[in-house]
């Protein structure tokens, strides 16, 4: 579980009672597809034939763009958690920090998960011995890529929800 039992209405749109605009909105969703994206080739590396965690990036971009319903991008993302269920290991993250990030135009709490897998991934591909060091590398590199409008917002969010993302956000 990587989201809240009460959801944060800074992650929650206006327009459904929370304070969240849809243009930070559409900024955590391009930033989750950017987490994503840094590590999808471990995914594609094991499977290239299957387009479906590139295509919930690809997603999630078009969705922030207008090009896609929320209801596509979110379809999309579930499609790439299922390109993950059989594997094991950074694949498995990869294709889940992608299916993630297909799902925050449904639900914006969704781009720490994307965050916190792809992290995961990071790890996982790493040699045992800098696995930790590798996660920390990613979430440096993640929390360089925070366009300043949202930046207090994600960092707050990794630290009240760091505990439930498996200590991901320890960099």
């Amino acid at each position: 579980m990587i989201l809240p039992k009460i959801r944060d209405p800074r992650f929650v749109t206006i327009r459904r009672g929370g304070t969240l605009t849809d243009p930070d909105h559409h900024l955590l969703a391009l930033w989750a597809a950017s987490c994503a994206e840094h590590v999808l080739d471990l995914f594609e590396s094991v499977r290239p034939e299957d387009p479906r965690p590139r295509q919930a990036i690809e997603h999630a971009r078009a969705w922030v763009r207008g090009e896609v319903t929320m209801t596509r991008s979110r379809a999309a993302g579930g499609h790439a958690m299922g390109a993950a269920r059989d594997l094991r290991g950074a694949a498995r993250h990869a294709a889940y920090a992608a299916g993630q990030a297909g799902a925050v135009a449904h639900v914006a709490a969704h781009e720490l998960g994307a965050a916190a897998y792809a992290i995961n991934a990071a790890r996982a591909a790493a040699p045992e011995a800098d696995a930790e060091a590798a996660g920390r590398r990613e979430c440096r590199w993640q929390r360089d890529q925070l366009p300043e409008a949202i930046r207090a917002l994600v960092l707050d969010d990794q630290r009240l929800r760091n505990d439930i993302c498996w200590s991901a956000f320890d960099c």
